[in-house]
């Protein structure tokens, strides 16, 4: 009889185990996972590989990342890597010319220049906006409130450490 128990005992603690070894990341979880993403060019845009990074944590269905990662991520088990594009659509959307502003230099803090990164009040708060080009003769310079990777499919490479429910 004390066998049996032990063996009954020893099968529910390896399933427990391995249910939890095997979770698949869903909507609530908080997922740490280590990535690596790049555009199709090939170049790489964002690793959290880089020496003195940690992994990247959030929560699955606060749409706190683009929705093309998150919808990757879902049904990943931990320890697996996965590599996923994203079409533009479910990452920053296409650029908007419409987000690209003249601005007289004068309104420009001072020693601006062509590839500066400004931060900008907005209806919708505080944003980045890039100097793309400047007209010393007009005194002007063109600033994009486009993100950066607006336009663009994505590619990342992603890796689950963890996942909590």
């Amino acid at each position: 009889m004390g066998y049996e128990i032990r063996t009954i005992f020893s099968q529910v603690y390896k399933t427990i185990k391995f249910n939890k070894i095997m979770s698949k990341v869903k909507t609530g979880d908080t997922v740490k996972v280590h990535y690596t993403g790049t555009l199709d060019s090939g170049e790489v845009f964002d690793s959290s590989k880089v020496d003195g990074r940690e992994p990247f944590s959030f929560k699955v269905g606060e749409q706190s990342v683009i929705p093309g990662f998150e919808n990757g991520i879902v049904g990943m088990t931990v320890g697996e890597t996965k590599s996923i594009n994203i079409p533009v659509e479910e990452a920053y959307g296409d650029r908007d010319e419409r987000l690209v502003f003249e601005a007289p230099m004068e309104r420009l803090p001072e020693g601006v220049e062509v590839g500066s990164q400004l931060q900008v009040m907005t209806p919708m708060g505080p944003q980045l906006a890039k100097v793309t080009a400047i007209s010393e003769e007009a005194k002007t310079a063109m600033i994009d409130h486009n993100h950066p990777l607006a336009g663009q499919a994505l590619n990342f490479e992603i890796e689950v450490l963890e996942i909590t429910e």
